[in-house]
């Protein structure tokens, strides 16, 4: 191996939360798995969640503001997650029947879950009016429908969605028009329709937009609350921004980058931003203190005794989880090599959005060679396809990889994990490995 090419390649290590750091030092018990598991496997672990979860909440505590922290269910399906929240009283965000009896199972109340999405279906409707379910209706005849449907299922509490102003051409939410017409209705409606109040969801991670429109939603509920409407909270959604790699290494990434750190030359017109601040819980902080006309946005919801609610996904995921994929084999290339794994690219969701996940695999050896020289590698899936690829960069590993070692991919939890995941080719879904430490041993087992 051509040492000029192994250094002439960036390093984007992940951070690594401590748990994960001490579970890779215990070589044996990744072994262990895959020897029980057979092919790849996720690694979860509920403690960090919760860890990141109590942030949030504390952030809403310290500014004195009502509300409520909803889990977005859809950044991984995982049902330890769900008793994390149950035990620590919080929400969970659905958008399908299937999401919302899953949280029910797991002891999430009812009133706790938060259905989203576009217009949904009348099966979906009824259940959550059955179990008080907070719905954000999201256009005129969704409106209608919800109506209807609680006429027999009982009273809905409903969420009026905004259209952002700055994304006049999203698929999701109403215009002002359409919401004050929605307004009238819930005014004639509110035998059957409880309006508690609007939400919003933004694209991207700026703090500032989502202070604006959320300081802009509460001229909202005092329009409703003129027609004798409660409105008594707003969802800012999710879209919290998180951290996978240092300052440095992002911005040396972001600044040199060239198309020959890819196999085959292969461009991509955008990452997410690994390296961004404020992240989770201090974005949230930042969001509560960005004022308008003197006031912050958290003393204007104490003052109209408005809650705040929120949806983090990714957020309340980081440093939750990460994926081992075992190795199949590996060849030599020109001046770098390509490794196969065991299982498929669709476990790495970002490929599947047109770009790539970018913090660098870490190599497991199931035998540390003495004399190992660092080698530059991409990853391709177990498929038959071309584009099946999980790491199209060219990455430095320790060592030649060898059928039997594994790779492990850092913090997957957030959207990575099951996304876009498939049985093609009819291999198994990666199952979910739960891990917990008691007394100074780790213990895991299957997610349920």
């Amino acid at each position: 191996m051509d040492l000029t090419v192994t250094a002439a390649l960036p390093a984007l290590p992940a951070i690594e939360p401590g748990w994960q750091r001490a579970l890779r030092a215990d070589r044996g018990l990744l072994f262990d798995i895959h020897h029980a598991i057979g092919g790849p496997f996720h690694v979860v672990h509920p403690p960090r969640f919760a860890a990141n979860l109590r942030a949030f909440q504390d952030v809403l505590t310290r500014h004195e503001v009502r509300g409520q922290v909803y889990y977005g269910k859809k950044a991984n399906k995982a049902g330890c997650w769900l008793a994390v929240a149950a035990d620590l009283d919080a929400g969970v965000d659905v958008a399908s029947e299937p999401e919302l009896v899953h949280a029910l199972a797991h002891g999430v109340r009812g009133r706790d879950i938060g259905v989203t999405g576009a217009a949904k279906t009348d099966a979906l409707l009824r259940l959550a009016a059955r179990h008080g379910c907070l719905v954000a209706i999201d256009a005129l005849d969704e409106l209608e429908r919800a109506a209807e449907i609680a006429r027999t299922a009982g009273r809905l509490r409903i969420l009026l969605r905004r259209l952002p102003p700055g994304a006049p051409h999203s698929r999701f939410g109403s215009s002002d028009a359409d919401l004050e017409r929605a307004l009238d209705r819930c005014v004639e409606l509110r035998e059957h329709l409880e309006l508690t109040g609007f939400s919003f969801h933004l694209d991207g991670y700026a703090v500032a937009p989502r202070a604006a429109l959320a300081h802009d939603t509460i001229e909202w509920c005092t329009r409703a609350r003129v027609r004798g409407l409660p409105a008594t909270a707003i969802s800012i959604g999710g879209g919290f921004a998180c951290r996978y790699l240092r300052d440095e290494d992002w911005a040396a990434f972001t600044r040199d980058r060239r198309d020959d750190w890819f196999h085959a030359g292969r461009q991509f017109e955008k990452f997410y931003p690994y390296a961004q601040d404020p992240t989770g819980a201090a974005m949230l902080d930042a969001v509560l203190t960005e004022q308008f006309r003197g006031r912050t946005l958290a003393e204007r919801l104490r003052t109209a005794d408005i809650a705040l609610l929120l949806e983090p996904g990714r957020a309340l995921l980081i440093d939750a989880g990460f994926t081992v994929f075992p190795v199949l084999g590996f060849k030599q290339n020109a001046d770098y090599g390509i490794t196969t794994a065991h299982g498929l690219s669709m476990s790495v969701s970002e490929q599947w959005k047109g770009s790539e996940f970018l913090p660098d695999p870490v190599l497991i050896p199931r035998i540390a060679d003495p004399e190992a020289r660092p080698v530059a590698s991409c990853v391709g899936g177990a498929s038959c396809m071309e584009y099946d690829v999980l790491t199209w960069r060219k990455v430095v590993l320790s060592q030649r990889p060898r059928p039997g070692d594994l790779l492990l991919y850092p913090n997957t939890a957030g959207y990575q994990m099951d996304k876009n995941e498939s049985g093609f080719h009819q291999l198994p879904l990666p199952p979910k490995i739960v891990v917990t430490g008691a007394e100074a041993r780790w213990q895991w087992r299957l997610d349920r």
